[in-house]
């Protein structure tokens, strides 16, 4: 691609993405509202209340944070066109370093710390990838694994003469402070009442707004932010062409190797903030192994988003939904949960057929079909299946959003210097 086709071919996707945007509003508003209806009704129905929830919604939240913070970095990478496949490491990084800070220094240095251990994480892979063009999954994944060992070797260092600490895990650690706004009693007791779809909205926005962390609000805001940088600035327009076409924007004077190493370390130090957001917020101590897995998690969540920071924080929000619906009322929720995925996947198989899709639709009606007889013919969940609900639920989205996503066109490619001429 020449220098003037990737201007043209980015001016044009950046406003033909404005009118998708300005179009899809309303069409996303109406799709949450007749969402929102669907899951009152089986509420109604199966008598699961705890699906909607404000004990659940502020669970669900707590649970996204860390899966978005690591997805986040992998946008932020992926727009480069370097593959971050090590945000599982730089997580557990982050998990350590944001315990040991919080433990010597106190709560927010141990934010601070944790976004430094991550971000280290991000410079060896960009080392790896960028200047010595190593293959990009091998090098990922060699990062996870380095980080488990180092992780374990400074606990073996550090923790084992502390009181609670070990191996594998640190002291108790101090907490950041919460926030509860006012009218979160009122929506409580609306919630009590058990009203169709009043009741559930006051319970998700109450879960939304009772006793929510003050690096949970941070981590939140950093999804808008992440859209005006990369999107409405200079530096995310050079960010984002390093991964369409590096040869064509260097021709334009942009350094690309600074911008890939630039954007792979924010990444880790996006990873590392959700893993300090785990060991300081979601538990207030280290274990080793606490990650597990919401790096690959948050790569997905990221896939599914379409590299796009709504999508990313949707997708985030689904994953970290189903996790905390299963940690806290098990089997009885995901039970319910069956003839939500029958009735969605039934519309959905009606939508793919008016469109031609017969594939989709035939494959649609099947699983529909299996998840409405698995609950008529149940009480619950088997609780080997409740505890893999979580990452069934990546699999189908991933599944289900594969025929729309279009990754950046040198995702993952290899780049040296002066190909453009």
């Amino acid at each position: 691609m020449t220098a003037t086709g990737l201007v043209e071919s980015m001016t044009k996707a950046s406003t033909a993405a404005g009118r998708r945007r300005g179009i899809r509003w309303p069409l996303w508003l109406l799709g949450i509202s007749g969402l929102l209806v669907l899951v009152s009704i089986v509420r109604l129905v199966t008598g699961a209340n705890d699906i909607t929830s404000s004990g659940t919604t502020g669970a669900a939240l707590r649970l996204a944070v860390p899966i978005g913070l690591a997805g986040l970095g992998g946008l932020w990478s992926e727009r480069s066109g370097v593959v971050n496949i090590g945000l599982e490491g730089q997580l557990i990084l982050g998990t350590w370093f944001g315990a040991w800070g919080a433990y010597e220094f106190g709560p927010w240095w141990g934010v601070i710390v944790g976004i430094i251990g991550g971000a280290l994480g991000g410079l060896v892979l960009a080392i790896a990838t960028v200047s010595f063009g190593v293959d990009h999954i091998v090098a990922g994944v060699a990062i996870t694994i380095l980080g488990g060992g180092i992780t374990r070797f400074l606990s073996a260092l550090i923790f084992v003469n502390t009181p609670g600490g070990g191996v594998t895990q640190s002291p108790s650690l101090p907490r950041i402070g919460t926030v509860t706004l006012p009218g979160s009693g009122v929506l409580h007791d609306i919630e009590q009442k058990h009203w169709f779809v009043v009741s559930d909205v006051a319970g998700i926005l109450g879960g939304l707004i009772t006793q929510v962390s003050w690096l949970t609000i941070v981590a939140v805001l950093l999804v808008p932010l992440t859209y005006l940088v990369l999107w409405r600035t200079k530096f995310g327009l050079r960010l984002r062409s390093c991964g369409e076409a590096p040869g064509a924007a260097e021709s334009l004077g942009v350094n690309v190797y600074r911008m890939k190493y630039t954007a792979v370390i924010l990444s880790g130090g996006f990873a590392g903030l959700g893993g300090a957001f785990l060991s300081l917020v979601a538990t207030n101590i280290y274990r080793e192994g606490q990650t597990n897995g919401r790096g690959y998690i948050g790569l997905a969540a990221m896939i599914f988003g379409n590299w796009m920071p709504g999508g990313l924080a949707l997708g985030s929000g689904i994953f970290g939904y189903t996790d905390a619906l299963q940690l806290r009322s098990g089997g009885q929720s995901v039970h319910a949960l069956l003839l939500l995925l029958a009735i969605v996947l039934g519309l959905l198989a009606i939508w793919s057929l008016y469109r031609g899709r017969r594939v989709r639709a035939a494959t649609s009606v099947a699983v529909a079909a299996g998840a409405l007889i698995w609950f008529l013919t149940s009480d619950t969940v088997p609780d080997e299946f409740v505890g893999f609900a979580p990452h069934l639920t990546t699999l189908l989205v991933l599944a289900l959003a594969a025929q729309r996503l279009r990754p950046p066109a040198a995702d993952g490619k290899p780049y040296r210097r002066g190909e453009a001429g």
